[in-house]
């Protein structure tokens, strides 16, 4: 028996809050930017500082063992929720950004030299794409493009021709926080094999919606963060291979990822506390452990199934308003729930505006993503982005809305 979506959301308390009037009643369609989160998840981070609230990894009393105890538990849901081999390939931080940046800074800085060069796809968000430019401006490396086809897809055989021996480094998202294509990392990460480079992979949109399984992708490096995925915020997860974190030295270096410390030396402490510097977020963890948990129990098969008729109602109602461009494939399955488009005359700021006085909330901008955005030959794009714990009524709310946005604005219907 399939889950019933009212009862579904009356487990996240923003959503009640919104019908006591405490909260105002949004249709919150900024997914992409950021999750809510089930009372399960608020509650495992409160019942950390009500119970068990001292340093991890540091005392030898209760409390601290405890709190040690919940963190490290959560290190092995996330292995096994992305099926990886050791607990230790599982490196906390927080958040995509913090994953990619400890790469770029440990790994890319350290094997990529003058005349490499690193394979980045046009498609990155900011943080998959500032790292490498960082990487090899300081080492005299070269930063090749992927380019997209019009319907956010990309063509392996052009990949092919693009990955060479000089390739060190191969950094793709997984899905695009744009136009919401699924790329093919899995062929990606063999072609990128086969030429003796590393794959760096960012599934920061990806995650939420669909099973991974880093073994069976065989990817080097996989980041994500907590709060896309009903986590808190301040938790991201960097998983990598054991034998390339092995060899990596520290992105951050001080408390607690030390064995021994000298007046002029230091030998550092095994994977995974070598890259998590200070005290960590042992309640975000927490949180990110009640997360996985509460997406089992959902399943990504029902949340997929919600996703996809969300989206296809949300498509088929835009192309048919007139004066609309969407971008991205004319298929609801290749946008994992993310619609980006624009109204013709109307500035994508305003196409929000208007949205908000109808209670409805999407994003504007350039979504991080501004070299993808000059590549499709805009500035800016409105973003609706999906869960499954949407409705159908907020969807068509969404619909009547922007089929008024341009007579609101002055420019007839």
């Amino acid at each position: 028996m399939m889950p019933d979506i009212n009862e579904i959301r009356k487990e996240f308390p923003i959503f009640e809050n919104m019908k006591s009037g405490e909260v105002l009643p949004f249709a919150y369609l900024d997914n992409a930017a950021t999750s809510h989160r089930p009372k399960c998840v608020i509650d495992a981070e409160m019942e950390l500082y009500e119970k068990h609230n001292a340093n991890p990894l540091r005392g030898s009393y209760p409390l601290s063992v405890e709190a040690t105890d919940i963190y490290e538990n959560a290190r092995k849901s996330v292995r096994d929720f992305i099926n990886a081999s050791s607990a230790s390939e599982i490196i906390f931080t927080r958040n995509t950004s913090e994953s990619i940046n400890l790469v770029a800074y440990s790994y890319g800085l350290t094997k990529v030299n003058e005349g490499d060069e690193v394979l980045v796809s046009i498609m990155e968000h900011h943080s998959n794409l500032l790292p490498w430019q960082m990487v090899t401006r300081k080492n005299g490396a070269t930063l090749k493009f992927i380019e997209c086809e019009s319907d956010g897809s990309v063509d392996l055989e052009k990949v092919k021709e693009l990955i060479t021996e000089k390739t060190k480094i191969v950094a793709i998202t997984h899905v695009s926080n744009v136009l919401g294509y699924e790329n093919p990392v899995k062929e990606i990460a063999k072609l990128a094999h086969e030429k003796g480079a590393v794959i760096v992979v960012d599934g920061a949109q990806s995650t939420p919606h669909m099973k991974i399984d880093v073994k069976d992708m065989d990817v080097d490096f996989f980041a994500f963060s907590g709060h896309k995925m009903f986590g808190p915020m301040g938790i991201g997860v960097l998983y990598g291979k054991e034998d390339l974190l092995d060899k990596m030295p520290p992105f951050l270096t001080g408390g607690e990822m030390i064995d021994s410390v000298s007046r002029y030396d230091a030998v550092y402490a095994e994977l995974p506390h070598k890259f998590e510097a200070g005290t960590v977020n042992a309640a975000g963890a927490a949180g990110l452990d009640a997360a996985i948990t509460f997406m089992k129990r959902i399943g990504y098969e029902y949340m997929q199934e919600r996703e996809l008729m969300l989206t296809k109602r949300a498509l088929d109602g835009l192309v048919k308003i007139p004066h609309i461009i969407v971008y991205g494939s004319d298929k609801a399955e290749n946008h994992t729930g993310i619609l980006t488009f624009k109204v013709d005359d109307v500035h994508p700021h305003d196409v929000s505006e208007v949205l908000i006085a109808d209670s409805i909330a999407i994003r504007a901008g350039h979504h991080c993503a501004q070299p993808l955005l000059q590549y499709l030959g805009v500035n800016s794009t409105a973003r609706a982005s999906l869960m499954f714990y949407n409705t159908e009524d907020e969807i068509d709310r969404f619909l009547e809305s922007i089929a008024t946005i341009r007579e609101r604005m002055g420019y007839g219907k």
